[in-house]
Parts: C-alpha cells; sequence; structure tokens
C-alpha cells in the first residue's frame, strides 16, 4: 500500500475520516469541555437524557462499561425500554444536524466544505442531506404537534 505521506497519492477517504473524527473529538474536548463544570453542561443531574440511557444500556451489554457492585443485569425490558427511546433519539439527531447544517451555512460555510465535514463525495450530496433531514424534523414536527424550525 503507498505511503499517505506521498503527495501523489490521494489518501484514503475512510482513514482520513477516520483521523478527522478522532481530531474533532480532541479539539471539542480541549476547547469547550476541559473542565468538569465544562463537561456537565450536557448532563441533566437527575435524569438522563434518551441518548445517554440508550448508550448506557448498550455500553452494559456490549461489556464496554461494567455494572456496580449491586446493580441489577441489564434484563430484556431495559433493552426493550432502550430499543424504544431510538426514535426520539434519532429525531433529536436529526434536529441537531438540520440545525447545525443551518448554522453552519449561516456562518458562510459553502455545500463543499460542509460535504468535506460530513465525509460525502459531493456538494449536491451535501445538500441533498439537509433537504432530507428538514423534511424528516418538518414530518415529526407535524405528527408529534411541535412547532416546525425555521
Amino acid at each position: 500500500m503507498p505511503s499517505s505521506e506521498d503527495p501523489f497519492v490521494a489518501p484514503e477517504p475512510s482513514r482520513a475520516r477516520a483521523e478527522r473524527v478522532f481530531t474533532a473529538l480532541l479539539r471539542i474536548g480541549e476547547r469547550h469541555a476541559a473542565t468538569d463544570a465544562q463537561r456537565a453542561r450536557q448532563v441533566h443531574p437527575s435524569m438522563l437524557a434518551p441518548h445517554e440511557a440508550v448508550r448506557l444500556v448498550s455500553f452494559l451489554l456490549s461489556g464496554a462499561a461494567q455494572r456496580d457492585a449491586g446493580e441489577p443485569e441489564v434484563d430484556q425490558a431495559d433493552v426493550t425500554a432502550a430499543l424504544s427511546l431510538l426514535p426520539l433519539v434519532r429525531s433529536e439527531l436529526d434536529e441537531l444536524e438540520g440545525g447545525l447544517l443551518a448554522m453552519a451555512r449561516g456562518r458562510g460555510l459553502t455545500w463543499a466544505q460542509i460535504a468535506f465535514g460530513l465525509g460525502l463525495g459531493t456538494p449536491q450530496a451535501a445538500r441533498q442531506r439537509y433537504e432530507r433531514l428538514a423534511g424528516r424534523i418538518t414530518d415529526t414536527a407535524s405528527r408529534t404537534g411541535q412547532a416546525t424550525p425555521k
């Protein structure tokens, strides 16, 4: 396999994307989650957010997290509860992504820059993704009676 250092060989997209993910987590962590107080901004102190609950059940089931002494094992009802939260988590993620894309455009990012950030091949793909998201957000808002995002 050619070296990624070779300026005449295009980088492997999946490897470049993985490196950007690590770099992105490190950057945001250093700049916006460097202290306990900054990290605590995203956590409700007395109630799990839906994505946190799903992640916790997944981590416990996979062995990525260990149970505390006296904590019950994850059972079928826990798994069913986590599965029932997935549509809400997906909807929240759609809203988060749609809002971030709209703010990126508002800050002057081009569709090409957004496509790069999302790991998409073309500016057209990024714009189409945004349009699909906006449609899903509107559909979800109309089904649940929530205000439609602007």
